[in-house]
């Protein structure tokens, strides 16, 4: 397991940097600081090392060691335990990827556990940097790092949106432009719209609580400010990933609509070739039987008749379908 950060700092300055969590342990004993911890998959061993020193909640713990959870903010006593999901625009691949970050918040302490090494970590570094320039905001404590984080992770979310957004003004284009394959292209990006919407829309909710508990667990006004300010831009998020939902819904009913009309039009076509085709068949058949006494039979004409009617027929038919477009 690598510790990626293992930082004590005291007055929202950094102490130490300790190099293993034991140290660090020991540096909050004597200066009775804040512990900052970024661990990327840590073993059993050292979970339990963490929960043991911070009293973290073993639910908690466990949904942290094993990963694949939902967006979400739990509080249990003094400590909240927070589950973010970081989203990446993949342009090769017209993707979305994500990650997913599990983050302890308590009294002295800030540890933050990633699961997707090479989406998380980058996300965990910005904040860092941010924050390490605002030694004001970490004096308010750990609660002001998890701002740090959430709003690393929500900025991000932005070029998301505008690849997504990319995406389906492509696919309105092939709509129209009859590809075969638009209908699996839609379907995709649906799913990847559902996933981003499961990815951002809890972090509305999320972030109601962390601003309507800040009076009670003192966090300030400066970082409640901050805090409604990632709010607002989530909720513009959330709302562009529902419109998309919607025009994507809207192109899959477009798109069966569209496939629809061109069968009736081949359907169409079909009817009326064997209908053109019907008439000739018919003369052949009636003139074709084999009885003695028969009208014109015999007649000179009879051979030449049978032909001028066919096409006749055959002709009159097709002007008429013709006439409603239906060749």
């Amino acid at each position: 397991m690598p510790l990626l950060i293992n930082d004590v700092y005291v007055d929202g300055r950094l102490s130490s940097s300790p190099a293993t969590l034991d140290e660090t342990y020991a540096a909050l004993t004597a200066t009775g600081g804040t512990a900052w911890v970024v661990l990327s998959e840590p073993d059993g061993a050292e979970l339990a090392s963490l929960a043991d020193r911070f009293d973290l909640h073993e639910l908690a713990v466990e949904d942290a060691g094993h990963g694949h959870q939902r967006a979400k903010l739990e509080r249990y006593g003094s400590t909240l335990f927070v589950v973010v999901r970081p989203a990446v625009y993949q342009d090769a691949e017209e993707s979305v990827a994500f990650g997913e970050i599990h983050v302890f918040v308590g009294p002295d302490f800030f540890v933050a556990i990633n699961h997707v090494a090479d989406i998380d970590q980058r996300y965990l570094a910005r904040s860092t940097s941010r924050l390490r320039a605002k030694p004001e905001l970490l004096e308010v404590g750990p609660q002001a790092i998890l701002w740090a984080v959430l709003d690393a992770v929500v900025d991000a979310y932005t070029p998301v949106v505008d690849g997504l957004e990319n995406d389906i003004d492509e696919i309105e284009q092939q709509l129209f432009a009859g590809e075969a394959t638009v209908a699996r292209r839609i379907y995709e990006l649906f799913g990847e719209v559902a996933d981003f919407q499961k990815a951002t829309r809890p972090l509305v909710g999320m972030l109601d609580g962390l601003i309507r508990g800040g009076e009670k667990y003192r966090m300030g006004t400066e970082l409640e400010r901050r805090l409604r300010d990632v709010q607002d831009h989530v909720i513009r998020v959330v709302d562009r990933a529902d419109t998309f939902r919607a025009v994507l819904q809207n192109a899959l009913s477009l798109n069966a609509t569209l496939v629809a009309q061109v069968q009736n039009d081949v359907t169409k076509r079909i009817s009326a070739w064997a209908a053109i085709l019907f008439a000739p068949t018919l003369v052949g058949a009636i003139y074709g039987m084999n009885f003695d006494v028969m009208p014109e039979l015999h007649w000179t004409f009879g051979y030449p008749f049978a032909l001028a009617l066919m096409v006749g027929i055959g002709g009159g038919l097709w002007g008429a379908f013709k006439l409603k477009r239906w060749l």
